[in-house]
């Protein structure tokens, strides 16, 4: 098999991410009912960290050793990659020594140029541009929880981040909507999001309007990790932007509500929501785990 990267979420088509899920299912169930199983034995995942993480570190350390794999972590403050070994060279070397790469830094970029050096498959573990594994874990979460997502509505609320972009590339490849709703002046830029057009995506000036009827209400925190310095401007700008109890009972009867989280209670999203029984948060954040190992599992075997 063709060494094949998940770098964006569209790097996928609608058969490989169905794969994927029947996988996620099938991998989730032989975990629950403490069942070994070990497909990639002896294979080893190198994780490089430039951001910091604790649900990317720990899913996908995890998941590996519970794949029968082990995994090396790597933080680029410690490594030459923080002393300025050109990622090429970085990319040569570590793809010799391992069978798998994920990488969680700053600029897409980078990924894209280590993959394009590298022997083995890498996957995006965050880039400011896009966060595909978050965006497979909760497309899953859906699944398990209303079943199929073609043809539904979910509404992003607040920043057009890398979740949103991601959210939106979703949408693209697996036939749904997105009504996005931002404050003035962080709208989506569909060519950062890098998407074929805007069929599958509308922008709503209000959000209570953007929530209306949808199947999925979903945010983030206003502050993304590397903004930290716009924190006051924009505690300002999306105070009208929070996911609350009056947003969540326009939306669908049945509408569920998720994060990726850190979440910041008070700010993009009430307590009485996410801590509510539309709130799917947490298994929503455990399938990071199932869903990566179903994708690892995928990039280093093809269709098992």
């Amino acid at each position: 098999m063709a060494i094949k990267h998940f770098l964006q979420f569209n790097d996928l088509n609608r058969d490989e991410f169905e794969h994927v899920f029947e996988r996620t299912r099938w991998i989730k169930s032989q975990f629950k009912s403490y069942q070994r199983y070990w497909p990639l034995q002896d294979r080893t995942l190198v994780m490089i960290f430039e951001k910091a993480s604790t649900r990317t570190r720990l899913s996908f350390e995890a998941g590996m050793q519970q794949l029968g794999g082990s995994s090396i972590y790597l933080n680029t403050r410690d490594s030459q990659l923080g002393r300025g070994e050109p990622v090429e060279d970085a990319a040569q070397v570590i793809s010799r020594m391992s069978d798998l790469v994920m990488i969680r830094t700053y600029e897409q970029e980078i990924i894209e140029r280590f993959a394009a050096n590298s022997r083995v498959p890498v996957i995006n573990g965050l880039t400011n541009e896009y966060h595909p594994c978050q965006i497979l874990a909760d497309i899953f979460t859906y699944i398990e929880h209303r079943g199929s997502i073609k043809g539904k509505t979910v509404a992003w609320i607040g920043d057009s981040n890398n979740v949103c972009n991601t959210w939106l590339q979703a949408a693209e490849v697996l036939d749904f909507n997105v009504h996005v709703s931002t404050p003035p002046g962080y709208e989506v830029e569909p060519e950062r999001a890098n998407l074929y057009g805007n069929d599958h995506f509308e922008v709503f000036a209000d959000s209570m309007e953007a929530a209306k009827g949808a199947d999925l209400v979903t945010t983030d925190v206003w502050t993304s990790m590397g903004f930290e310095a716009e924190n006051e401007e924009r505690m300002r700008d999306f105070a009208d932007w929070q996911v609350d109890a009056d947003m969540m009972r326009v939306a669908a009867k049945d509408a569920l509500f998720m994060h990726c989280l850190p979440a910041h209670r008070g700010e993009e999203v009430s307590a009485e929501v996410i801590d509510g029984v539309q709130s799917v948060v947490w298994d929503e954040a455990e399938n990071r785990l199932h869903t990566q190992k179903a994708l690892m599992e995928y990039l280093l075997l093809g269709k098992v």
